[in-house]
């Protein structure tokens, strides 16, 4: 008879705070991390935060304008205990692969700065896929599997289904000349068969351990993807 244990997942949030060099501010998309903290915290799963830097990643203010809000992120709002935990976000130098069953990394535009390069992110993600752990992303944390590699030296998105967001999603939000690279193209650039539904439409795809979703309306479905592939 197997005892049921508690799954956790590790939700890795950006640092990083500027927009290019607009002198605006960016960071996490508020309903890329709500939608699915949720989605797992109500699966019954154990959630940690985690960042590169540390403490309080920053939110991206437009993801607060009253456009934007969902159940997920008035639930976030309410919930003094969640808010709590993001204001303390382990350092990922401290996250060992070893604890968690799975990671989740919401988007926002932050990510393409601090999270697209970073070698211990990159270390973290190549740990879970080695040992047999789903990894998931949504909008721009794509970003995040980008310089992934297997065990052969492949970039891990190569031949593999991923999605992200679109280049004309880009354009639509007028940030195509201020980020640092657009996604589309880079996923494609390494090889990945890149897809994609309708602009602002829910979109996620996986493929093995990996799972991406489109843009902020797709975060609750890459979540369901990675609750089913925790099983």
């Amino acid at each position: 008879m197997t005892t049921h244990t508690t799954k956790n997942v590790l939700m890795v949030l950006t640092s990083h705070p500027k927009l290019g060099n607009t002198g605006e501010k960016t960071g996490f998309w508020v309903e890329e991390f709500a939608a699915p903290y949720y989605a797992f915290i109500d699966a019954g799963m154990t959630v940690t935060l985690a960042s590169p830097a540390g403490g309080q990643p920053p939110i991206d203010p437009k993801s607060e304008m009253p456009d934007f809000q969902t159940d997920a992120t008035k639930r976030y709002d309410a919930d003094t205990s969640a808010q709590t935990l993001m204001a303390n976000t382990t350092k990922l130098t401290d996250i060992q692969a070893t604890d968690f069953d799975a990671v989740f990394y919401p988007g926002g535009h932050g990510p393409l700065w601090d999270l697209t390069d970073n070698a211990v992110s990159i270390a973290l993600i190549e740990s879970f896929l080695n040992t047999n752990k789903p990894v998931a992303a949504v909008c721009h944390a794509t970003a995040a599997f980008l310089n992934i590699k297997d065990a052969n030296g492949e970039c891990v998105v190569k031949g593999k289904a991923v999605t992200g967001f679109t280049n004309t999603e880009e354009e639509a939000v007028q940030l195509t000349d201020v980020v640092p690279f657009l996604l589309e193209d880079e996923l494609i650039a390494r090889g990945g068969h890149y897809q994609k539904a309708e602009d602002w439409h829910a979109f996620a795809v996986q493929d093995g351990l990996l799972i991406t979703g489109q843009n902020p309306a797709s975060s609750a479905l890459a979540a369901q993807k990675l609750i089913a592939a925790i099983g």
